[in-house]
């Protein structure tokens, strides 16, 4: 049996994430045109020129082509490479930023195509509860929490959850104002207000 080669690794790798790229794209191009809800799996691998045997292959519903967006795993890689010694807020904050500099300015039109739907759409709303668990959960094997004692892990999960609800926040705010500020502007914002939190507010000095 010939082993397959590094390069056609390489060359079979770049045709799945340029179909995945295609579908995904496709699938979003719908949803705005048609609405999510009138949009079927059949339309979009027809657009994307694939079966729907093949959509099925990259995302296993309607609902995660329309979550999709491959950011999770970076933002962890990112967290995992960030100085042990310095606050848990600061280590997700310099990669959330970090990660979103990588994808922002290719990526910008198609995060607001993106988000617009998911705020317009109950069923990805609700969807993206269990989305952000799982996210959470990433970031905490990230910050290396599996051998902290109970009480850590316990102020560790409460400081990622915070942590994802402000970037949450900064996301729908940046949607609801049509994109502006930029969101890396709305996501620093949003941390420099969790950071400050404990400080008196202008009406209470």
């Amino acid at each position: 049996m010939t082993a397959v080669s590094e390069p056609e690794q390489d060359w079979r790798q770049r045709k799945k994430t340029a179909t995945r790229g295609r579908i995904r794209a496709c699938a979003l191009r719908l949803f705005s045109e048609q609405g999510y809800d009138a949009t079927t799996v059949e339309q979009v691998a027809a657009a994307a020129g694939v079966s729907h045997m093949t959509f099925f292959r990259y995302f296993p519903t309607k609902e995660d082509v329309a979550l999709s967006d491959g950011h999770d795993p970076l933002i962890a890689s990112l967290i995992a490479q960030t100085p042990a010694t310095q606050p848990l807020v600061q280590r997700i904050q310099t990669a959330l930023l970090q990660g979103l500099r990588q994808v922002y300015d290719a990526d910008r039109d198609t995060m607001l195509a993106q988000n617009r739907l998911i705020v317009a759409t109950p069923a990805l709303l609700a969807r993206l509860w269990s989305d952000q668990m799982a996210a959470q959960h990433l970031i905490l094997q990230a910050l290396g929490t599996g051998h902290w004692d109970a009480q850590h892990k316990f102020q560790a999960r409460v400081t990622v959850a915070a942590c994802l609800a402000a970037a949450s926040t900064a996301v729908l705010t940046w949607v609801e104002n049509n994109g502006t500020p930029e969101l890396p502007e709305l996501i620093a914002q949003a941390f420099d207000t969790l950071t400050n939190a404990k400080r008196p507010h202008p009406s209470e000095q």
